[in-house]
């Protein structure tokens, strides 16, 4: 029965990250690079919401809807995840992360004379969409990934409005989107990092390392406040939580 709980929450991560990547990353190299389709970054920031939004309702009451390792960590951090876990959830939303972008980069190599260029992926410096410098890009992924945590957990504890947790996580990673496109094409998740990355090549995959340590420290930073901020509860509760925020 353990057995077939964590193959099942595997699952849901791995699906709920794929969607993600595909969902988001998709409208930034097909549908933002047509002008005439009016979705602009406004547009993307939309879209990565709604991949969060949909997959913490279909997914999100089966593992918890983290789909980031920085989500991971953080709630690991707050004692809302356990420890056998954050590696094998980690693992698969990197594996659900480059499936996603192998299947875009099939999707985009079939149009005649494509060439990968940023392929969604994140920088600093020259690969920042303003270049902007490291020091900046790291104090704006490590902040918005701090408050993607103090929201996750704070929508998901004791007290909170039941069965709607979904909608403010998903809003919330569109506003992330808003305000960091034009810093770092927006990261807030190693995964979805990795998987761009290591498809674009040469300089991303040499920035990839801001992108990990980033967003993992802003999320640890939040679980740790967590802690003090709202009432300790268990994992089981934790469970019993996320099931009632997502409706289930």
């Amino acid at each position: 029965m353990l057995q077939t709980d964590m193959q099942r929450r595997l699952a849901a991560e791995f699906f709920g990250t794929f969607w993600l990547v595909f969902g988001g990353c998709g409208a930034a190299i097909f549908s933002a690079a047509f002008p005439q389709l009016g979705i602009g970054f406004l547009g993307v920031a939309l879209a990565f919401g709604l991949t969060v939004l949909t997959m913490a309702y279909a997914v999100g009451h089966i593992s918890g809807g983290h789909f980031n390792p920085a989500v991971t960590v953080g709630l690991w951090s707050a004692g809302r995840c356990s420890n056998k876990h954050v590696v094998p959830y980690i693992l698969v939303q990197v594996l659900g992360a480059l499936l996603a972008s192998a299947v875009l980069y099939l999707i985009a190599s079939g149009k005649p004379g494509w060439v990968p260029e940023g392929f969604a992926a994140n920088g600093y410096g020259d690969l920042s969409p303003g270049k902007y410098a490291m020091p900046a890009c790291f104090l704006a992924e490590f902040v918005l990934t701090f408050f993607f945590l103090m929201i996750i957990i704070g929508t998901t504890s004791k007290g909170a409005a039941v069965g709607f947790a979904g909608i403010p996580i998903g809003l919330a990673l569109t506003l992330i989107h808003l305000v960091s496109i034009p810093i770092t094409n927006t990261s807030v998740n190693p995964a979805r990092s990795t998987g761009p990355a290591l498809f674009a090549g040469g300089a991303y995959t040499s920035e990839l390392w801001l992108f990990w340590l980033a967003p993992l420290l802003g999320g640890l930073a939040a679980g740790v406040l967590a802690r003090i901020l709202w009432e300790p509860i268990t994992i089981t509760e934790t469970t019993a939580l996320v099931k009632e925020s997502h409706g289930v």
